[in-house]
């Protein structure tokens, strides 16, 4: 078959789910116009960015180019006169700023084609609605039977994966959807059991999967045929859009917001959750849950896309669970992405950010009770209930199934062990990703606390501190210095010595010095004899204590009585001669 034999060289394996941001760092006037150097980083690695150079005009085109969102976005105004100030230039570069954040936070508007080459031209430069065409028209050569009606232009949100409308020659009336997607980043079954497995689409029947008329797949892509409805997906439900406008059109800005009624939340629930529960118990890994990938035949939720994960596709909500390490299974992200589908059936429109703070009024208690297990922070710490609770809760236990469609999809045991290694696979590269994302966050809020001014002030006081007690320390040493110095002087002039110091030990006769003698009396006695022993080194001071016992005790021992008695001659008085 010729779509089987020609797959394009040079693939590059890109995640598009992975978030850009965009950062203006300078700006630079050149003649009649001026430049702005933008910093755009994927990911949270500040390795992998790089800059690209951007005018007002190329703003200006691609404001043009999204406006079809009918989102009013802050693009600043076009200026002819006084542009090149130096005023309004800083002015203007931070509107542009300001611009670039909304649309690169929007999750819809920042997973678009014209965003992606604007912030990233390298890795968007192929045209591939016309790579898509090539493998088209190489089908068709082989299978003469179909025809192409009309390409189904930006009708999803993938970058790489286009829509035709089509139709059987002998069929005329009857119109069916071809898609064409290149393989993503999780692709991890080989070339082998990749085409085995997504030819098996076509033989699973089950009442709330939507029926695959044709499918196959080749080294680098895969080729879908389906039934086409006109009712559309329960997201053009919800947001009463037309099947065939392209999805910025659709699904940005509705007109109206409103919820579906209590009884089609309870019933296109309870159906989802019975065909993921079917999916999980057959080891068949999805992950691709949203509201554009569920058809509706009449009243019947029917899944779509089964072959997302096959084809290695990364998630439309993936840059959300990808933020919580509790969310680390294939089943949990069917949980997680419920929860999105629920909240959407109930107000009318996506939440505003993850997790969920509260809730607004829901048509019952039981809803808000469901939303509240899913996407709460607490629900995000202790990890995503199964589908088997969720079947349990009030909300879907009582909800009866009238369809009896028995199903039927053998995956041969061969394919089950290839496909769990291939979810093992897909799981520990969300690990991987999670992993790098709880670390940036954590460096990102240790240096946003310690940027913060309340932080700086605890810093000074301490800096103050600091530097006080050093000051009193180093004052302290240097006191202890100076008195080391005088200790190290004469003897006779030496302190008291150190308690920690060993007292050297006495020698006989010089075991204490005498204070100073009293007045001699009339009959002094006579001095002891002078010791004989030379002693080895100088005697040291007498201990203090000692010697003024002992001038306490010649004070008190004095007598009076023992002094000799003089004469006083005066000659104070004038002399007269």
């Amino acid at each position: 078959m010729a779509f089987m034999e020609k797959p394009p060289a040079g693939k590059v394996l890109l995640d598009d789910t992975v978030p850009l941001t965009a950062q203006i760092e300078a700006s630079q006037s050149l003649h009649s116009h001026t430049e702005y150097i933008i910093r755009v980083q994927r990911g949270v690695s500040a390795e992998n960015s790089w800059q690209i150079v951007r005018r007002y005009s190329d703003f200006d085109l691609l404001n043009n180019s999204l406006q079809i969102s009918t989102l009013s976005l802050p693009l600043p105004p076009k200026k002819l006169i006084g542009n090149m100030e130096r005023e309004f230039i800083a002015e203007r570069q931070k509107g542009l700023q300001a611009y670039l954040d909304v649309i690169t936070t929007h999750h819809i508007l920042s997973n678009c084609e014209v965003v992606k080459k604007f912030l990233d031209p390298n890795s968007y430069s192929v045209n591939y609605t016309e790579i898509a065409l090539q493998h088209v028209s190489m089908f068709f050569r082989s299978e003469p039977k179909w025809e192409v009606v009309e390409p189904l232009k930006d009708i999803g949100w993938r970058i790489r994966k286009k829509y035709f409308l089509m139709k059987i020659k002998n069929q005329p009336k009857e119109r069916l959807v071809l898609s064409w997607a290149d393989l993503g980043p999780d692709k991890y079954l080989s070339d082998k059991d990749l085409q085995y497995a997504v030819k098996l689409l076509s033989s699973c029947s089950h009442p709330y999967i939507y029926k695959v008329t044709f499918a196959i797949a080749n080294e680098s892509s895969a080729l879908v045929i389906r039934p086409f409805s006109e009712k559309g997906t329960l997201k053009d439900l919800i947001y009463k859009a037309k099947p065939k406008d392209p999805f910025l059109k659709k699904y940005c800005n509705p007109k109206k917001i409103q919820g579906l009624e209590l009884q089609q939340i309870k019933t296109y629930g309870r159906q989802i959750l019975e065909v993921l529960k079917f999916l999980h118990e057959k080891g068949f890994p999805y992950g691709h849950l949203h509201s554009a990938n569920v058809m509706l035949d009449g009243d019947t939720c029917k899944l779509l896309d089964l072959e997302n994960s096959l084809l290695g596709l990364p998630s439309f909500y993936r840059s959300y669970f990808s933020q919580f390490r509790k969310i680390n299974t294939l089943e949990g992200v069917d949980v997680h992405c419920f929860g999105h589908l629920l909240f959407e059936m109930t107000y009318g429109r996506p939440p505003d950010m993850i997790p969920v703070e509260s809730f607004p009024p829901a048509p019952s208690v039981f809803v808000v009770s469901v939303l509240e297990s899913i996407l709460t922070c607490e629900a995000m710490k202790n990890g995503m209930p199964t589908v088997s609770r969720l079947l349990q809760m009030p909300l879907f236990s009582d909800v009866l199934l009238t369809n009896s469609e028995k199903p039927q999809f053998k995956v041969p045991t061969k394919l089950k062990e290839a496909l769990k290694t291939s979810k093992e696979c897909i799981e520990k590269r969300l690990t991987e990703e999670q992993k790098l994302f709880h670390q940036h966050r954590r460096l990102t809020r240790a240096q946003s606390h310690h940027g913060s001014e309340e932080e700086k002030k605890k810093r000074k006081i301490l800096a103050r501190k600091k530097s006080k007690r050093s000051a009193y320390e180093s004052g302290e040493e240097h006191s202890a210095k100076y008195s080391n110095s005088n200790n190290s002087g004469s003897g006779a002039s030496s302190p008291l010595t150190s308690p920690s110091s060993p007292t050297p030990p006495s020698t006989a006769g010089a075991s204490s010095i005498p204070p100073a003698p009293p007045p001699p009396p009339l009959s002094p006695a006579a001095p002891p004899p002078p010791s004989t022993e030379v002693p080895m080194q100088p005697s040291p001071r007498p201990d203090v204590s000692t010697s003024r016992g002992a001038l306490l005790s010649s004070i008190q021992n004095f007598q009076k009585g023992t002094l000799k008695k003089t004469q006083t001659c005066d000659y104070s008085a004038p002399r007269i001669s």
